[in-house]
């Protein structure tokens, strides 16, 4: 079993190799309508948002997810958003360290969730611009479905 102290190498990894060349108001549509039908084809009960500085431009949510999903997409887009690693390379970095994430930063734990789910939002040209996120998985089930989602997209990518 991986540790979560080693995990943080190939979580880094998946950082470094999931970036955009552009991503406009568009491509967060195709992106979420592409994860949207993988999820229904999976009947996975999550809900997915996609923010872009701070705003909102994809969220949808699936048969079987509820509004505590929506608290959860928050809470983990915000530490995407605070740190620029995806919150389960927080999270695991903060447990591989013996300590509590929220303790360890001093952040509210009820804005605040370092669960695996959401991911960066990484253009080449400007850095992390916003996050990509799922909620309604195991946490290393919602962090695997977002990266597998975001390595298709980018591969048809234009």
């Amino acid at each position: 079993m991986t540790t979560d102290k080693e995990l943080l190498q190939t979580l880094l990894a998946q950082e470094e190799r999931l970036v955009f060349p552009y991503f406009d108001y568009e491509a967060g549509w195709e992106l979420g309508s592409a994860m949207r039908e993988a999820a229904l084809a999976q009947n996975y009960p999550i809900a997915i948002l996609i923010r872009r500085s701070g705003q909102r431009i994809f969220h949808n949510a699936l048969p079987g997810s509820s509004i505590d999903n929506d608290d959860w997409l928050e809470r983990k887009s915000a530490v995407v958003d605070q740190f620029g690693h995806s919150s389960y390379y927080m999270g695991c970095q903060a447990r591989g360290d013996g300590e509590d994430f929220n303790e360890r930063f001093r952040l509210d734990l009820y804005k605040f969730a370092a669960h695996g789910g959401a991911f960066p939002l990484t253009v080449a040209t400007s850095g992390c611009i916003g996050s990509v996120a799922v909620s309604g998985l195991p946490q290393a089930e919602d962090h695997k479905f977002v990266v597998e989602q975001m390595s298709l997209f980018l591969s048809t990518f234009a």
